[in-house]
């Protein structure tokens, strides 16, 4: 059987395949080689197959072992599964049907290998106070809160809904010198305009109506520490006016009083609103927005840094998988792909949501796209039909072409901050190939939002 299955295996799987007659030296082959996969007899002489799968999992817990046992001991097979074991096979087997359960133990273990590394890079270097990424964006933006965190500035957090912002500003808090002060966070749109003031700055009894007694203020809550103004674009216009008295002069006046309060409070705000438009438009004060944008930041779009995806939905896995308390799941390749196309409008807030709800539905411990009641959004890449179906042949042709150039070759150069060459090498075209494609379809490098370098 050893030479039997050495033989097939070896050609049909094309894999280097190793022989062992007992289960005392199976564990020491495992011990001096890294192997994929172990396919083990449940009935041995000496160490059953039972025991040697509690050893082998003891020394290595994410090993991928298949059990082979003859028609009369199933329970025990069922049972090894409950073991660890990844699945059994019965005895006598079909040949077809044996190296079609190896080709997917040979998967699992090579998801499981690619997320443990992922999991190494995560802790080592691809978080920074819980944000997870590596992208140029990212690291870029991990710098820039390393200097600005240190110091007392206002800063302005810019970026689409989902981007992380909060979790940022919590980030900046806890590098500052005021770390050990509060950090209060405020959603300004969840509260009405004479709600908003009174939560901010504070009243005396007596105020207003149903004012039965004094109430502190959010500043004076946050004194010593950080606030944080959450979706500031929002706010009414009266409310920006005092908004900016804080500013330059440090100082609050609860509602009903007459002096004011000196408050020492670093303050962080946030949206994801054009603040230029809407100072177009007399929505929002010009000298406030100097005030509070005396360091900006801006939060990439998930779909601009693609490359922290698979390393976000590793993080994400493992936290819900403990949350929930479920065995360490892991992903396809195909989900993982469809994960990557997807242009994800709700950001890493709605990738973690689905990766979440993928951990509760899933029934096993690699999750597939047939497990999770969930489609990629292919609105943005489909192509129209009624749109070029009016259009002759090389009309429509033209059309297709003129839009994927346009999305494509963006997006590449936008991963890679308008670098020409880095995003040729991406691609696989010679750089002056490159050029030639963008000034035919009348892309430059500005276009990624950096210029060429």
């Amino acid at each position: 059987m050893l030479r039997l299955l050495e033989r097939s295996l070896s050609e049909e799987l094309q894999c280097d395949v190793e022989t062992a007659t007992k289960a005392t030296e199976a564990l020491r082959m495992l011990q001096r080689n890294d192997h994929d996969v172990v396919l083990a007899d449940i009935r041995m002489p000496g160490m059953d197959g039972m025991e040697f799968l509690a050893h082998a999992l003891e020394n290595k817990p994410h090993l991928t072992i298949v059990m082979m046992t003859a028609y009369g001991s199933i329970d025990l097979a069922v049972q090894s599964i409950k073991q660890g074991a990844y699945d059994f096979i019965s005895k006598p087997f079909e040949h077809e049907k044996l190296t079609h359960l190896l080709k997917k133990a040979l998967e699992r273990s090579r998801l499981v290998r690619e997320n443990l590394v992922l999991q190494d890079r995560i802790k080592e270097h691809e978080s920074f106070h819980e944000i997870v990424g590596v992208s140029p964006k990212m690291r870029k933006l991990f710098e820039t809160l390393s200097l600005v965190s240190k110091t007392d500035v206002t800063i302005l957090l810019t970026g689409e809904s989902g981007t992380g912002k909060d979790m940022v500003a919590r980030a900046i808090h806890a590098l500052s010198d005021r770390r050990n002060r509060p950090f209060v966070a405020v959603n300004c749109p969840n509260l009405p305009e004479n709600i908003l003031e009174s939560e901010l700055f504070g009243y005396r009894r007596g105020a207003f109506t149903n004012a039965t007694q004094d109430k502190k203020g959010l500043f004076l809550e946050a004194q010593g520490g950080t606030i944080c103004l959450d979706e500031i674009g929002d706010i009414p216009l009266t409310l920006q006016t005092k908004l900016l008295s804080v500013l330059q002069e440090k100082e609050i006046r609860p509602l009903g009083q007459t002096a004011n309060i000196k408050v020492d409070v670093r303050i962080i705000a946030s949206t994801n609103q054009d603040l230029d438009r809407k100072m177009t438009e007399n929505l929002f004060r010009e000298d406030l927005y100097y005030r509070l944008n005396v360091v900006s930041l801006h939060l990439p779009p998930l779909r601009e840094r693609l490359e922290d995806i698979p390393i976000l939905v590793e993080h994400f896995l493992e936290r819900y998988c403990k949350e929930f308390r479920r065995p360490r799941k892991t992903v396809t390749p195909t989900l993982m792909n469809l994960f990557m196309s997807n242009p994800w409008r709700g950001n890493v807030r709605e990738l973690e949501n689905i990766v979440s709800r993928s951990v509760l539905l899933s029934p096993g411990e690699v999750i597939r796209p047939e497990d999770i009641d969930w489609k990629p959004d292919t609105s943005r890449n489909c192509l129209v039909a009624k749109e070029v179906e009016r259009l002759s042949y090389k009309e429509a042709k033209k059309r297709v072409l003129e839009n994927f150039h346009s999305e494509y070759l963006t997006r590449i150069l936008a991963r890679h901050d308008g670098n020409v060459t880095r995003a040729a090498k991406d691609c696989g075209l010679e750089r002056q190939a490159l050029q030639q494609v963008l000034r035919r379809y009348g892309i430059s490098p500005k276009d990624s939002g950096q210029l060429e370098c």
